[in-house]
């Protein structure tokens, strides 16, 4: 009897064990799948972020193409046009910075009809501009003396934007303005370094028409 009271007591201890090592390798299946999921769980995270990132980077590489300015031949070509700014592929126009100019050369056109005078750099680029017909004299008063002063002055008041002090004069034609426009640029505070009378004179070229008959 009491052999078979050890042999079950036996039996019953090592049921005991097996059902341990089997719950044990159970608890480690199931801390296993956990341990995967989680694992799954962090790459599909960290493969969100990633994709999230590439798509700002993409957004702000597409936001700077479009911003970047056209090419320097581009903006070249513009200014050759003349024209002191140029546009940009958003449709902006960004203005030409004007450097000061001290020293120029100012042309006196007069006529007997108008009166034109034109202020530039020592290169010849225009820095300002004005005729009798722009300040607004009409008729017979364009070619007038008092409308070559009030064309000097208006030029002067553009130009001196950009510290114009020097000038040297150049004068052509022949009409009533050409003395009065240099009295008045300096008059205006321009200081006239040299005038030179550039009219064109013919060496027998034309002939002159015939005397009018009164």
């Amino acid at each position: 009897m009491k052999q078979q009271i050890q042999d079950q007591q036996l039996d019953k201890d090592l049921n005991n064990e097996e059902q341990t090592s089997e719950d044990l390798a159970e608890d480690v299946k199931v801390a296993d799948a956990v341990d995967a999921e989680e694992q799954d769980k962090t790459k599909t995270d960290a493969q969100g972020e990633t994709e999230i990132k590439d798509e700002k980077v993409k957004e702000e590489v597409k936001v700077e193409q479009e911003v970047k300015i056209e090419p320097e031949y581009k903006k070249l070509k513009a200014r050759k046009r003349g024209s002191g700014s140029y546009k940009t592929k958003l449709g902006k126009k960004r203005k030409k910075a004007h450097l000061p100019v001290k020293r120029g050369k100012a042309y006196v056109f007069a006529t007997y009809n108008n009166t034109h005078i034109t202020l530039t750099d020592l290169g010849g680029n225009v820095i300002a501009s004005a005729s009798a017909g722009e300040c607004g004299f009409k008729g017979p008063k364009k070619a007038t003396p008092y409308a070559a002063g009030v064309i000097v002055k208006t030029a002067v008041d553009k130009a001196k934007q950009r510290g114009f002090e020097e000038a040297s004069v150049f004068v052509k034609g022949v009409g009533l303005g050409r003395e009065a426009a240099v009295r008045s640029l300096y008059a205006n505070g321009v200081n006239i370094v040299a005038i030179k009378d550039i009219t064109p004179v013919p060496h027998n070229g034309c002939r002159p028409k015939k005397p009018r008959r009164v």
